[in-house]
């Protein structure tokens, strides 16, 4: 059974930085195309990146663009988010994602993390 295990939430504040980890457990092969979503409290879950794994292919959202990159590791199976100068409003769960059935890349997503949580005060 594969599994995606986030880490590296937590409090910082604003104009600090903070990587996330997005960890492919139960394959051998790394997903076709993964991204991250968040959510704050009361408002609606927001796709901020994605990657197309082969390819290296990202997309990132307005609301995040020049401030976070995404990068994996091949060699861990592993999925990246570096968030700099992080503002207030960056604040929620953010949840890593990964599908791979090509087909359903990069709009239906099978696979879902815990979440990690992510605070950024003022």
């Amino acid at each position: 059974q594969v599994q995606l295990v986030e880490s590296g939430g937590g409090s910082v504040q604003a104009g600090g930085s903070l990587r996330l980890s997005c960890a492919v457990f139960g394959h051998t092969y790394f997903p076709y195309c993964m991204a991250w979503f968040r959510q704050a409290p009361g408002k609606e879950r927001e796709e901020i990146a994605s990657i197309y794994t082969s390819s290296g292919h990202t997309f990132f959202a307005d609301s995040v663009k020049g401030r976070f990159t995404m990068y994996q590791d091949n060699a861990k199976n592993t999925l990246y988010l570096q968030m700099n100068s992080l503002k207030p409003e960056d604040t929620a769960m953010y949840y890593c994602a990964a599908e791979y059935s090509s087909s359903r890349c990069p709009t239906r997503f099978g696979l879902w993390g815990q979440g990690t949580q992510v605070t950024v005060s003022s």
